[in-house]
Order: C-alpha cells, then structure tokens, then sequence
C-alpha cells in the first residue's frame, strides 16, 4: 500500500495511538508531542497538527517509527493504512 496524500496530523496521531500505543504527551502551536513506551525505552515522535502531511515528512515518521519498534516500514505502513 502506497502513503496516503491526504493524511491529517490528527489522524496519524489517532492511528499511532490505536496500533501502536503512543499517547499525546503535550501539544504545543502546530505539533504534537506522542510517546510510547518500548520494553524499558520511551520513544517519542513529533507530528505536525496539518490538514495535510506533506509525503517526505510522513516517509520520515514511518521511518521513524518503524526503527524505534525494529519493525520494516512497510510493516508498519501496512498496519497504519492497510
């Protein structure tokens, strides 16, 4: 499945919430602050609060992401959007 065009920060950030755990730490102006805690680890992720996520920021957050649960991003691309 490709990166959708037209992902809002509110909706990425409720879809991490909902597959992933990451809970809304703080949100301060334009972005949101998510965090999840891994094993012993806390990652945390910054979303931009847009109507629409521009596709390289998205690709960057999947990356991200996927690093931080040592998942491919087209694994968690496909649990996200799939």
């Amino acid at each position: 499945m490709k990166i959708p065009r037209d992902l809002s920060g509110e909706k990425l950030a409720s879809l991490l919430e909902r597959h992933y755990g990451y809970q809304l730490k703080r949100s301060k102006g334009s972005h949101m602050i998510l965090t999840s805690k891994i094993g012993s680890n806390q990652h945390t992720v910054t979303v931009p609060r847009h109507r629409s996520i521009n596709t390289g920021t998205l690709d960057g957050l999947l990356n991200d992401v996927a690093n931080s649960l040592n998942k491919s991003k087209k694994e968690v691309r496909d649990t996200l959007f799939g």
